[in-house]
């Protein structure tokens, strides 16, 4: 629903968001007071020890309070279930009892003062057990309102207090007046500002420069568009993911059509080139996994990595390879060499070099292959994620390449950058001149991955014959041109609901538009959604039947009209700062549709077997196309099907099954 709005600004809260953490202090509050009771019970008639009168007074007075405080409290917690995320209507007396409640505080605060006073004065010899009571009681008192606090920074919302305004239609059309256009740039210029201001705190304890003050506002902008039109607080986008994702589950277990299982039967000649791809990718995502250097090898070995690095990568620095960058110990390239299983006159160039739009790679001689592999590592530092969330496009414009087009501005830079360093300084020269009759291959996964796509795209003139394999590759990466033109010598590699593969901000706007439907239709109070959404995520289960909001009632009968989709959208919102010229539910894109590049092979989890100790995963893989990765598909492996030794696990286990079924 809206933020709520109490002391004249919106926060980053709803009102129906005091249910679970009303409940949970409403339970101490019960069990604090029965304690006191029972002490005050238990001692009446015998505070006759020094200072035992005010101790008297004080349990007396705290009682009083504690019961006021549970009486706001249980109504605070009744009004906040009531009505539903679009239907606030029930609940429009919660910000009174919020006040209320909220008064309650000072005399808490005072009460915990004089305890703590009580408690400290060495005057006072009352029983051991109500000196610690009290000592409890004011540390308890100390603890919510410090909770309090930090609950109340955390819901701020700095833009909550600048001044509501609302271009209707009659003054759209006399937006050329000095004050409007200055009204709309002032909120614009402040929302970005506080963007850049958290960028700035999160990026902290990094050298910052110019280009990462350019990449700060750029980043900045670009979260102020997508937040700016939506009136969501954070809850409310949990419950939207959760029911998204109880909606998928349920689309996805109903049965497919036969035209549609028909549509996915390869033929013989597309099935054994998708068992060469495999093989190949099976093999390059190694190269792609080393990238990543000690943090890869030591959490995909945890117990025995430090050893072998520790014995190994302590002698002297090797001069046969040109390494660039800091390399403590020699641990970044010692993980490399245990992970590839080459040698160190294999490595041509090294580079641990990072900065924004500035990523680590290596180039190495593949003699298995008969390959000069260049590997670009993906994310793994605040530069790189500067780096992918630098998502403004730009033209990519090379010469006798027809397929110009867009392309990501921060991984283009980043390509830019390995370029340079490959052909001015000479690196692939030494390479092709040490091995000539090598083919030259890039790989890469995630940020490195996007990175590979762009750099191979740059390379293609020289070297003709090139391959680039792109693992998980960001999915808002080149126009539909450039992609189209990539598919003759690259081949991405998605894993399961890859969330990075359907990254880009078309997506991101179909996501947003997608949470503010379900959750304006859903009739279920947030409290239920999320407490089943939870269990639902942790124990399964039947999805949920997502109930509208209409479903068996009419809408006379409703307390407050609904905020319909729209009106969740901030452009009508009555209690947030709308921008007027950002996106509306039914304006067109604003952003251009970017697309993964060149071939894809969509490796999915086709069965699991689990044992008592361990667990068994069968994949299967397919040849896809874009539009599969259109939309963002929620789930708990969103995220996993990501990391790159669950993708080298999958591609292993596939050119296992292919290796066996070839030898039977």
């Amino acid at each position: 629903m809206p933020g709520l709005v109490v002391f004249g600004r919106r926060w980053a809260i709803g009102s129906d968001d005091f249910v679970l953490p009303g409940a949970f202090e409403l339970f101490v509050r019960l069990v604090w007071w029965i304690g006191i009771l029972a002490l005050y019970t238990v001692h009446k008639g015998q505070f006759n020890c020094p200072g035992g009168g005010l101790l008297h007074s004080y349990l007396l007075v705290l009682l009083i309070l504690l019961a006021s405080i549970i009486c706001a409290l249980s109504a605070l917690v009744y009004i906040s279930m009531q009505g539903t995320i679009s239907n606030p209507g029930p609940r429009k007396s919660l910000p009174k009892l919020l006040y209320t409640r909220l008064l309650l505080y000072l005399p808490e605060l005072i009460w915990a003062v004089l305890g703590a006073v009580w408690v400290s004065d060495s005057s006072v010899h009352c029983e051991k057990t109500v000196i610690n009571v009290i000592m409890g009681t004011v540390i308890a008192s100390w603890v919510i309102i410090i909770f309090t606090i930090i609950g109340v920074v955390i819901v701020f919302d700095p833009l909550g207090g600048k001044k509501t305004f609302y271009l209707t239609d009659s003054v759209n059309r006399n937006l050329e007046s000095s004050q409007s256009g200055q009204l709309l740039y002032n909120v614009k210029n402040t929302a970005t500002r506080v963007w850049e201001k958290r960028i700035r705190l999160l990026c902290c304890c990094i050298v910052q420069d110019d280009d990462h003050r350019v990449a700060f506002t750029s980043i900045a902008e670009l979260f102020r568009n997508y937040f700016s039109d939506t009136d969501l607080v954070p809850s409310d986008i949990a419950a939207g993911l959760t029911l998204l994702h109880q909606e998928q589950d349920k689309m996805e277990s109903c049965p497919k059509e036969p035209e549609e299982v028909l549509c996915h039967s390869p033929s013989s000649l597309v099935t054994d080139d998708l068992d060469i791809e495999l093989e190949n990718a099976a093999h390059y995502m190694l190269f792609a996994a080393a990238a990543y250097g000690w943090p890869y090898y030591i959490y995909t070995n945890p117990f025995t990595a430090l050893c072998k690095l520790s014995g190994d990568c302590c002698g002297n620095r090797p001069t046969d390879s040109d390494i660039t960058g800091s390399d403590r110990h020699n641990f970044h390239f010692g993980s490399i060499l245990k992970i590839t299983g080459l040698q160190y006159r294999d490595f041509i160039h090294i580079s641990f070099h990072n900065k924004i739009y500035e990523i680590p790679f290596f180039v190495a001689l593949d003699h298995k292959k008969e390959a000069i592999v260049v590997a670009v590592r993906g994310t793994l530092s605040f530069e790189d994620i500067l780096t992918d969330l630098s998502a403004d496009c730009e033209d990519l414009t090379l010469e006798d390449v027809l397929e110009n087009g867009f392309v990501h501005k921060g991984i283009t830079q980043a390509a830019n950058y390995i370029y340079r360093k490959l052909i001015n300084d000479g690196i692939l020269n030494q390479a092709f001149t040490i091995a000539p009759e090598y083919k030259l291959v890039i790989v890469g996964h995630s940020l490195g991955g996007g990175t590979a796509s762009i750099l191979a795209i740059m390379l293609r003139n020289s070297f003709p014959t090139l391959r680039c394999y792109a693992f998980s590759p960001p999915g808002g990466l080149l126009s539909k041109s450039l992609a189209d033109y990539t598919k003759n010598f690259i081949v991405s590699v998605i894993v399961g609901k890859d969330l990075v593969a359907r990254l880009s901000m078309p997506n991101m706007e179909d996501l947003k538009r997608r949470i503010v439907r379900i959750v304006a239709n859903c009739n279920r109070p947030k409290y239920q959604i999320l407490l089943r959404g939870c269990w639902y995520e942790v124990f399964g289960g039947d999805p949920d039947n997502f109930p509208t909001e209409l479903d068996g009632r009419n809408q006379d009968a409703l307390t407050q009209p609904l905020l319909a989709e729209e009106s969740l959208m901030v452009h009508r919102s009555p209690s947030y700062n709308a921008l007027e010229d950002e996106s509306h539910l039914n304006s067109p894109p604003q952003y251009p549709h970017l697309y993964l590049p060149g071939k894809i092979i969509h490796v999915v989890e086709e069965s699991s077997s689990r044992r008592l100790c361990s667990s068994e995963v069968k994949y299967t893989a397919r040849w896809s196309t874009e539009t599969v990765f259109s939309s963002i598909l929620i789930s708990p492996k969103m995220i996993t099907d990501h990391m790159p030794d669950v993708v080298l696990k999958a591609l292993d286990s596939l050119s296992q099954d292919r290796g066996s079924c070839i030898s039977c």
